[in-house]
């Protein structure tokens, strides 16, 4: 018993642990966005899916020796491909599609052993079942789902707080090898023991006339299909909470884990034992949830209240996966099929994740899939509780024409205002027009939920800059500071938004914004004029900034600015040493590092202090409170090594003494800290 809990128990850790450990290290290839953890959870549900489905057939269509044997070989042949570190030409060159470059990359770098440790929970369960006939092998499933949520919740408190990222994916290496060892052993283990009916090898007649024998004919259809989309909802909102939650906070493993961590609870509390879901409590708890997750989502004074959203879907979610995987557990079949009855919650499980990060990407012009997931939901619980009292009838009634309703509602309120919507990789977009009259009628540009810049459209208004970027914001007064002189200057954006910065350029400067989004730069060139209009010579590069930095000769900036954190779904790759390093070899000397740091979330005012003082650079922050009717707050950190510039009275007069906190530790590549800067 021993030897299988061991081998199950390592091989779910691994299991989940290898997924922050590999999205993590390619993050940073991919801007920061959100999608990246999406697109990684469909290969790893889809891998999951080939992994039962090889499980199903071993056990099935081969005699217990010959698929030992075959899975004995195909485990030590994976060993070729660790250690598990993604080779650099999978780095992308800012025109491939980046979900197929995300997922060819993990089919490259993990398929093999991701694959063989997917198979591992049904595979060991039925060789301890053959083992050991009379005995539940279900709560191997259970341990299965503890160990993977203790690598989920351990990872971002436990390891990568002291673990660089290679060493990260070395310490795993060696960890699946010892894995391998322990699986094969179990294997050649099994077939020591007497095979029991469980596992049969007669042929398939023969085999069908024992289990009519026995009175247990094989699962349904209906009843397969049913196992299907309990596990495809709970998927599918696993799913679309995690894009919910990240994408305007930080594509960081912390804030990954929570919806999957709580997810694999409830597969936890379902599987070990009946007591946990209590069925009549649970089906009154859904029904509420659904109709507050609904209209949460569909609210917009609710939309920036951080701890509402989080406190409302992670608890929605934990009461809906609850409702999914106890409906599971109670039509689960006996041991003899359990391999079939794994196969199916892995198919919903993935089509459930193809669903959202896939298809809804392509078909969907915002985060609509939530919205439907909840829907889903509430009809499942709807069809659930149809032979059940009267009351439960209502109550899951309710909950759809609630979840309907509000589907609506979000959905009108998201094209109240837009004139144009798209959406891609790494986010929706949206360009709104508001106004009463010619004076106050003005363009906005919004990401997920959050400004990107705005343009009065009244002739005497269009080249007055706005939100972060007024004459009194910090790097306003930078731009102003610098002219006028005898040369043109060269500024450096990243980050396009509307290009209202291109509005401080004057005859002969050149501004070069580097725009990751392309669906950002078809927006700012069509319906705003910040870049038409400039006097400055206008220069795009599309990509990920920091790859293209990388790749370029340096530009001799005079003033190089970081805009990429006014989202507040930060890409946490601009703002490291490294990083910093890059930008520096882009600057004349004297040049100027702006980063934009507004952000309602996180306190980023310490960490580009500390990679100040590790670059040897003076540092200033200069807040605005926004008091312009115009104008937003923001706050600017300008790093230099002018100490003069910085210190010029149109700089230093509105400079705010920064809290320094030399007791954090700097932010590299290889580290972050983001439970150290929420506010």
């Amino acid at each position: 018993m021993l030897l299988y809990a061991a081998t199950i128990f390592a091989s779910a850790f691994l299991l989940f642990l290898v997924q922050p450990v590999m999205a993590k290290q390619i993050l940073p290839w991919f801007g920061g966005s959100a999608t990246v953890w999406t697109t990684c959870l469909v290969f790893f549900q889809t891998a999951l899916l080939a992994g039962y489905a090889y499980s199903d057939l071993n056990v099935r269509r081969m005699t217990p020796r010959s698929g030992v044997r075959l899975h004995t070989v195909a485990l030590f042949v994976s060993l070729i491909v660790l250690p598990i570190v993604p080779a650099a030409h999978w780095k992308p060159g800012g025109t491939e599609n980046p979900s197929w470059l995300i997922l060819g990359m993990l089919v490259a770098t993990i398929g093999l052993p991701y694959f063989l440790l997917s198979t591992t929970s049904p595979l060991v369960q039925a060789w301890f079942a053959r083992a050991h006939p009379g005995k539940n092998p279900y709560r191997l499933f259970a341990l299965s789902n503890f160990a993977s949520m203790l690598a989920l919740v351990g990872y971002p408190f436990l390891l990568e707080p002291w673990a660089p990222s290679r060493e990260q994916a070395m310490l795993w290496s060696a960890g699946y090898a010892l894995f391998v060892v322990l699986c094969a052993a179990a294997g050649w283990r099994s077939l020591r023991h007497r095979t029991s009916p469980v596992v049969t090898t007669l042929p398939a007649h023969a085999a069908a006339a024992a289990r009519e024998g026995d009175g247990d004919p094989p699962p349904a259809l209906s009843r397969q299909l049913l196992w299907c989309t309990l596990s495809g909802t709970g998927s599918v909102l696993l799913l679309a909470v995690s894009n919910h939650i990240t994408q305007n906070i930080a594509s960081v493993p912390l804030l990954w884990i929570l919806p999957l961590a709580l997810y694999l609870l409830t597969f936890i509390l379902c599987f070990d034992a009946a007591g946990w879901y209590r069925r009549d409590v649970f089906l009154s708890m859904l029904a509420a949830a659904l109709g507050v997750m609904a209209w949460t989502l569909a609210d917009p004074k609710l939309t920036h209240e951080l701890e509402i959203q989080i406190g409302v879907f992670s608890g929605g979610l934990f009461i809906a996966c609850m409702f999914c995987h106890g409906e599971l557990t109670r039509l689960k079949p006996s041991p003899r099929h359990l391999t079939r009855f794994y196969l199916m919650i892995s198919v919903g499980g993935a089509i459930g994740s193809i669903l959202v990060g896939i298809v809804a990407p392509l078909v969907l012009p915002a985060y609509f899939e939530l919205a439907a997931g909840i829907v889903v939901c509430a009809l499942l619980l709807l069809w659930q509780v149809r032979r059940d009292p009267p009351v439960y009838g209502i109550l899951g009634l309710t909950a759809a024409a609630v979840s309907v309703g509000c589907a609506i509602w979000g959905a009108t309120e998201f094209y109240a205002t837009a004139i144009s919507a798209s959406r891609n990789f790494y986010g929706v977009l949206r360009v709104q027009e508001r106004g009463v009259d010619d004076a106050s009628r003005r363009r906005s540009l919004v990401h997920g939920t959050i400004l990107h810049g705005t343009q009065y459209l009244a002739p005497g208004m269009r080249l007055r800059p706005t939100t972060y970027y007024t004459e009194t914001s910090g790097i306003g007064r930078l731009l102003q500071a610098m002219h006028p002189r005898p040369d043109p200057i060269r500024v450096g954006v990243i980050g396009l938004g509307t290009g209202t910065l291109a509005v401080y350029g004057s005859t002969g400067d050149v501004y070069r914004f580097y725009e990751i989004n392309p669906d950002v730069l078809e927006a700012a060139q069509r319906d705003f004029t910040f870049l038409s209009d400039s006097d400055a010579t206008i220069e795009s590069a599309l990509g990920d900034a920091r790859l293209a930095l990388e790749r370029e000769p340096p530009q001799d900036f005079d003033v190089l600015v970081v805009d990429a954190f006014s989202s507040d779904a930060i890409p946490v790759h601009l703002i490291t040493a490294e990083a910093v390093g890059i930008y520096l070899s882009h600057l004349k000397p004297g040049g100027v590092i702006a980063f934009h740091v507004t952000n309602r979330f996180l306190n980023l005012i310490p960490v580009v202090e500390a990679l100040a003082r590790a670059h040897g650079l003076a540092v200033i922050h200069i807040p605005d409170e926004g008091a312009d009717p115009v104008a937003s707050r923001s706050d600017w950190m300008l790093l230099s090594t002018d100490t003069a510039l910085l210190a010029r009275p149109e700089l230093a007069v509105h400079a705010r003494k920064i809290a320094a906190r030399p007791d954090w530790r700097l932010w590299t590549d290889a580290f972050n800290n983001l439970v150290q800067v929420l506010k």
